[in-house]
Formats: structure tokens, sequence, C-alpha cells
């Protein structure tokens, strides 16, 4: 049983703001920092497994580089930064962009606690952080400032099935799935990080016209894998 008085198992609370969408906490437990959003615990720095998987998964997708430029990725979702300092840790990509919601996350990462995570990826010339709205990001047609993508790397929610809040549902839905679908280029990759797997996901991008739709398990120590669920834009 762990004693009660002991801080080093107690969860400290750094830093707590409410927005537009909610309460977002960023606490430390012990060596671990964690994002909690409204009550519901998004994710920490034990690991990262799945989310550098998201990334490699939409880059094999892609296939290699041959002779063409350099892709593009749009990282939805900064959470703790695992998706964002792999993808700039590797030369394989031309252009990466994060589109956060969260003012607080930004900033714990440029000056606060997260900073050491992603230090080196924010300094990147390669990297743009836009702080929006990922399906208001979505929904708009592509321009000079944000052309397309060759993936999406998208990590915004537990999963298709375990939203954070309730308009993130739309992103999954049939008109959301089609604006990935318009901001990627032919033969672009969508790819959703998932606390668990989903059937029903994996229908709705096939009904959404992408190709090649499957799912990647990533093992956990206990319980149901976490995936990355995948689909294609046809070319």
């Amino acid at each position: 049983m762990h004693d009660p008085n002991d801080t080093e198992q107690q969860p400290v609370v750094l830093d707590r703001r409410t927005g537009p969408h909610g309460e977002v906490v960023l606490r430390r437990h012990g060596g671990l920092l964690q994002i909690i959003a409204n009550g519901t615990f998004l994710m920490d720095t034990s690991d990262g497994r799945s989310e550098r998987l998201l990334v490699d998964a939409a880059r094999d997708a892609l296939g290699p580089l041959d002779d063409r430029p350099a892709p593009s990725v749009l990282i939805g979702g900064l959470g703790v930064g695992f998706s964002l300092a792999h993808a700039a840790a590797d030369p394989y990509w031309g252009r990466i962009t994060v589109v956060e919601r969260e003012a607080a996350i930004v900033d714990w990462h440029r000056t606060g606690p997260l900073a050491p995570y992603t230090a080196e990826a924010f300094a990147d010339p390669r990297t743009r952080i836009v702080e929006a709205d990922l399906v208001a990001h979505l929904h708009e047609p592509a321009s000079a400032e944000y052309p397309g993508y060759d993936a999406l790397c998208l990590d915004i929610d537990n999963g298709p099935d375990w939203t954070v809040t309730e308009d993130n549902d739309s992103l999954y839905s049939p008109a959301g799935l089609a604006a990935c679908a318009a901001r990627l280029h032919p033969g672009g990759v969508l790819a959703v990080w998932s606390a668990q797997p989903s059937a029903g996901f994996e229908k709705a991008l096939r009904n959404a016209g992408f190709d090649a739709v499957r799912t990647e398990e990533v093992a956990v120590a206990r319980g149901v894998p976490d995936v990355v669920h995948l689909g294609i834009r046809a070319a």
C-alpha cells in the first residue's frame, strides 16, 4: 500500500487552465508528466511507442522518397510531444505542421516543463506550430499558407469512440473524413491513433473512399493494445 503522505506517489498539479474547450491540467506524478483534459487522462511521458508508431506508420505507407520531394506531415495534437520530436528527428519529412488548440499545451512546450521533450523540434526550421482547432483547420481549403499534406497523423482523442470533447466527434464523421481526404494529396496517408481498435472506424474509412485501410497494434503492459488506424487517399 502506498503511503498517502508520500509526495512522490501523489500527483502534483503544475498548471491548471480553463479555456473555451474546458479545463486542461499538467501534473507531475513521480517522474512522469501527465496531461488531463476535462478530467480525462490523455497521455503522459512514460513511453511514446504508439505516438512514434503513428508517424512511422504514415512514413512506411508513403514509401521511399526516390526522386520526389520530401513529404509534408500534419500532426494533429501536440500532447507531450513524442510525435513531433520523432518526426523532427527524421530527415524524411520536408515540412512538419502541428495543430494544437490548447494554448496552455503550447506554452508548456515553449517555456514550461515539457520544453525538454521538444526544444530541438520547436527550433527545427521545418516545424510550424499552429494554434487552432484541428477540425476547423482541416475544413479550411488548401492555400499557399496552409497547403495540402502528404500525411495526416491525428492524435487528439483517446480514439474515434472516446473523444475528449463532443465537438471532436465530427472529425470521425463522413464530413470530417471527407475533409481529411481533401487536405491530403493523392496517395496521401491518414493515420489516427486510438486507445483501442474500432471496427466501426475502419468501416467509416472505407466508406469515405480511403484505400488500403488497416490497423496496426502497439502492445501495452495490460489491457487492449493501442492501435493506429490507417487509410490512403486514392490517387
